[in-house]
């Protein structure tokens, strides 16, 4: 489930942007990511052990710090990090999807536009249904596309070292890869899905620490592997012109037609699960938030729903509005900054505790503070210097979301504060 989460949707969506940015030393910005997001797993398995409550960061907040303002405003910025990831993997089904029908519009009307609401649709409906036994299928699609992605880069990578094209960019060692690791976070982010409702684990506390020890490293070996292969094969000026599909490319003078082919239907099935995996376990998180009063309680929907009805579709509503009318650069700056900015609070968090937890070592959680604190300003002043204008975009939806949760979860004061507001 969390290789599944990582390499389902990452790989295929927010890969090839992250190409653009940091060139020839792709691989370096995806080992430096992976090694901040295993910082953060660290401080997260730590934090799970010191908890009685497991549910993730906002629980944790909320048992060591005893604020519900900080907890529920942590959990409402993870709930936009889904809906940005959501955004990003359906805008990657559909440009894959586009793409190997070779149509872009169809009667005038956007091809990858309906298609990206069509499937974000399809997955809310499934999960209105209560249809969550969907384990075992999840298993065999995790195995299915850690074969291709892993098939693709060795094999890529050893085509490029035979035509002697293996690149590993040192000439252009920069600040690019530290920004190419900032935008590429919402890759590294699928293994904290497993802290949702644990009771379905067998021993989670262990098990969950072992799958993450696990799977950080392996889904950060794969990345490296495909960004050898893909900057080694294609040039940075394609990648540039459609990062989205970038993959589809790359196989080509290897793997011909056929192996091309199955990189992309990899793609739509890798794709597709991340959106219902993230749906289903954003849906889950969110039901805990209501219970625990940190979401109001009209978003649950009516009876005994296995999830917060109200809520699945306003998730999906705003993802598919955010795939429709975001660009690829402005869905991956957003929801890679959700998850850098709550990464590093759980870190700091864990360096906070350090004499209440077990066995901790702190040089862990302090790398990965400093690390996500050095990714937030760095991904800023990237998108401000050559992106003013998804910048500004970023920057007025993340005004939004903060002005949003400080309303709600400061409504108390501000009513008292400001005359005529209160009410009985």
């Amino acid at each position: 489930m969390a290789l599944g989460g990582m390499i389902g949707g990452g790989i295929y969506s927010a890969f090839g942007i992250v190409v653009a940015i940091a060139g020839k030393v792709a691989w370096l910005a995806f080992l430096i990511a992976g090694g901040i997001a295993m910082c953060a797993g660290y401080s997260y398995v730590k934090l799970n052990e010191l908890t009685d409550d497991h549910g993730g960061a906002p629980t944790y907040l909320e048992d060591i710090v005893g604020n519900s303002t900080i907890a529920g405003m942590t959990g409402w910025t993870l709930l936009f990090g889904y809906i940005g990831s959501m955004a990003l993997y359906a805008y990657a089904f559909s440009s894959f999807f586009s793409e190997m029908i070779g149509r872009l519009h169809f009667m005038g009307v956007p091809v990858a536009n309906t298609i990206s609401v069509l499937l974000i649709a399809a997955f809310v409906g499934l999960n209105l249904m209560g249809a969550s036994e969907t384990g075992k299928a999840e298993d065999v699609l995790t195995f299915f596309k850690v074969v291709v992605i892993g098939g693709f880069g060795v094999w890529g990578v050893w085509y490029a070292f035979t035509a002697e094209t293996l690149t590993f960019g040192f000439g252009s060692l920069g600040f690019s890869p530290v920004i190419g690791a900032a935008m590429s976070f919402v890759a590294f982010q699928g293994w904290q899905l497993l802290m949702y409702d644990q009771d379905q684990f067998e021993n989670p506390e262990e098990n969950i620490r072992k799958a993450i020890y696990f799977s950080i490293p392996v889904a950060t070996l794969l990345y490296v592997l495909v960004a050898f292969t893909t900057v080694s094969i294609l040039e940075l000026s394609v990648i540039a012109v459609a990062p989205e599909v970038s993959l589809l490319y790359a196989a080509l003078p290897f793997m011909g037609r056929v192996g091309a082919f199955i990189i992309g239907l990899s793609a739509l099935f890798s794709t597709a699960s991340a959106v219902n995996a993230t749906l289903f376990s954003g849906a889950q998180f969110s039901r805990d938030l209501i219970d625990s009063g940190l979401l109001p309680q009209q978003f649950q929907g009516d009876g005994d729903q296995e999830v917060p009805s109200k809520l699945v579709i306003v998730l999906g509503a705003l993802s598919a509005a955010f795939a429709v009318y975001g660009s690829l650069s402005s869905i991956t700056s957003f929801a890679s900054l959700a998850f850098i900015a709550v990464f590093g609070a759980m870190s700091y968090l864990a360096f906070r505790e350090r004499d209440d937890i077990d066995d901790l070592l702190t040089p862990v959680p302090v790398v990965g503070m400093v690390g996500t604190g050095l990714f937030f300003p760095l991904l800023l002043y990237n998108l401000w210097l050559n992106d003013p204008g998804t910048f500004y975009l970023v920057l007025l939806i993340s005004i939004v979301v903060v002005g949003s949760e400080l309303i709600y979860f400061e409504r108390e004061p501000i009513e008292q504060a400001v005359p005529g507001l209160e009410h009985d």
